[in-house]
């Protein structure tokens, strides 16, 4: 395993604080101890969910199940409803793919894609802090050459944090940034490298071509790279980030998403959406501005922090 999964509940409870609260006022009064399940209730449930953002996919396959449970008496009463709530969608959070993908011998190739202003670059910088400060060598690639800023961006946290980066001027081709990225990746030994993407070409087209032209040079250097391609995802979006992941998995084989800005919204339970809808796992959550406020994705303190 490539990165260590720490943290305690207290730092995805305080990042959550905003989407905990909006389902708190939401599901205000459903929970009354004792209430009698009904299919009325069910219904009234299935609306609040999806209000609470998990989207109009999962809010149905959740309550689809407690009507179930509750057909077969497994559950009768809100006191047994919110414990089976929460159990369907921690399984829905979890399965394969959570961890980080790695490469059979060094380096690990990570390309990270999203659109601008998702947050990459800060998410970028915090993915290797803590792959630095998890023992690895890392190398930035900074391919996101059509923005001056992003580059610019990408340099100043190298500095902070320590690592080195690859980089040409601005405007310069991307495809030979990432092969310039990997060919010093393998001359320097290194265990990880993280290329930045493109934050919007044009048309689906173009972002295909541009990013198909990257695993081709890299491929070159590297022939299994990339081995992970995270998406970068503004969580403040909601279900706009959800309709940006579907868009993106049309256009690359996406293996995981980087929530950003958790800390900063209500619809954290776009989460749901989106591995109900799309089936891409969510391996990183972005807690705020520091480098060190990311938290591998896990389900059960995720779900914990959503409804305590």
């Amino acid at each position: 395993m490539i990165f260590k999964k720490v943290g305690a509940l207290g730092k995805i409870r305080d990042g959550l604080k905003k989407t905990r609260e909006k389902i708190a006022s939401n599901l205000k009064g459903f929970f009354t101890l004792g209430r009698k399940l009904d299919d009325d209730l069910l219904d009234d449930l299935e609306e609040k969910l999806v209000e609470a953002d998990l989207g109009p996919t999962a809010a149905m396959k959740i309550v689809e199940n407690a009507r179930e449970a509750y057909r077969k008496k497994q559950i009768e009463t809100t006191d047994d409803l919110l414990p089976f709530i929460k159990n369907d969608i921690r399984k829905m959070l979890e399965g394969d793919g959570l961890e980080l993908r790695t490469a059979p011998s060094p380096p690990t190739v990570i390309l990270v894609v999203g659109v601008n202003g998702c947050g990459k670059t800060t998410s970028i910088a915090k993915l290797a802090k803590q792959l630095t400060d998890d023992g690895k060598k890392v190398l930035l690639g900074a391919a996101d050459t059509f923005r001056a800023a992003a580059v610019e961006q990408l340099d100043i946290w190298s500095q902070r944090i320590g690592v080195d980066i690859v980089k040409h001027a601005t405007g310069a081709d991307p495809a030979a940034v990432a092969f310039d990225a990997a060919e010093a990746a393998l001359a320097r030994k290194v265990d990880v490298l993280i290329i930045d993407t493109a934050g919007r070409l044009h048309t689906k087209e173009n972002l295909m071509t541009e990013l198909g032209k990257i695993h081709r040079v890299i491929q070159k250097k590297i022939p299994d790279a990339p081995h992970e391609v995270l998406l970068v995802l503004d969580g403040t979006t909601g279900q706009n980030a959800l309709q940006q992941a579907e868009m993106f998995k049309q256009v690359v084989d996406v293996t995981g998403i980087f929530l950003s800005k958790l800390d900063g919204t209500a619809k954290g339970g776009v989460v749901v959406a989106i591995r109900e809808r799309i089936d891409i796992p969510v391996k990183f959550v972005g807690l705020g501005e520091r480098p060190e406020d990311i938290e591998p994705f896990d389900a059960e303190r995720f779900v914990e922090a959503m409804f305590e």
